[in-house]
């Protein structure tokens, strides 16, 4: 996962890698820890948000670990070249960042809960970098897919660059951005999904980064079983 050579400039659509019409490698049909469809179909009213904060085996493993998560898959997001494999998206000649899906229950958690995780388990304050990783790839993202998500996003970063100003921790240099502009999310090669449930010792840079993204409690679900993130 490492790549200090990657480069740090997004490439234009016209500079970018060509891609291929079809994926060229398998993708499981079940998530390893879960149980459920890695692809869909889900249960009527799922929502899916999409993620990227560095190299996504860490940051899939925090969130299907998540109350209300119905299942999470690492893939290839932002970028130009379709149906990229992990070596082309590595060069940054994709254009695309390592990101999560995460497909949840609304009535179990909320994006609010979801994006404080994201912010309290990665540095979303080095452009293009998370830890040892550098290159596009290893940006930090989010990509929405309903006006609440959106407004989740948007509200989570004002109040987590509240918190990185009161101990002078730099400002946050995260993309937001819906997923249609996004474009389309590529899943990931086999072996990558659910990597660290699959290597336990694998490589990981994710944890808690010692800040916490205050949120809200007014529009929360009822359920009892909704407990935030520690």
């Amino acid at each position: 996962m490492f790549g200090s050579r990657a480069k740090t400039t997004m490439p234009t659509a016209a500079e970018a890698l060509p891609g291929r019409d079809t994926r060229p490698f398998t993708v499981p049909t079940t998530h390893e820890v879960l149980g459920t469809p890695l692809e869909g179909p889900w249960p009527e009213g799922t929502e899916v948000l999409y993620v990227a904060m560095g190299c996504f085996w860490g940051a899939e493993r925090i969130f299907w670990q998540l109350p209300g998560v119905v299942t999470t898959a690492a893939g290839y997001m932002g970028g130009f070249t379709p149906n990229p494999t992990y070596e082309e998206t590595c060069t940054g000649r994709t254009g695309h960042a390592e990101s999560v899906l995460v497909a949840y229950d609304p009535t179990r958690t909320t994006p609010e809960l979801l994006l404080k995780a994201f912010w309290e388990n990665h540095d979303p304050t080095t452009a293009n970098r998370q830890g040892n990783d550098i290159g596009t790839a290893y940006r930090s993202a989010i990509f929405w897919t309903t006006p609440e998500q959106e407004a989740a996003a948007r509200t989570t970063r004002e109040a987590f660059q509240g918190e990185l100003t009161r101990v002078r921790a730099g400002d946050i240099t995260t993309q937001l951005a819906s997923a249609q502009d996004a474009g389309t999310f590529w899943y990931a090669e086999d072996y990558h999904q659910q990597y660290l449930h699959k290597n336990p010792n694998g490589y990981c840079n994710h944890g808690p980064n010692g800040l916490t993204c205050p949120v809200g409690v007014a529009n929360l679900p009822a359920q009892t079983d909704v407990v935030p993130p520690a």
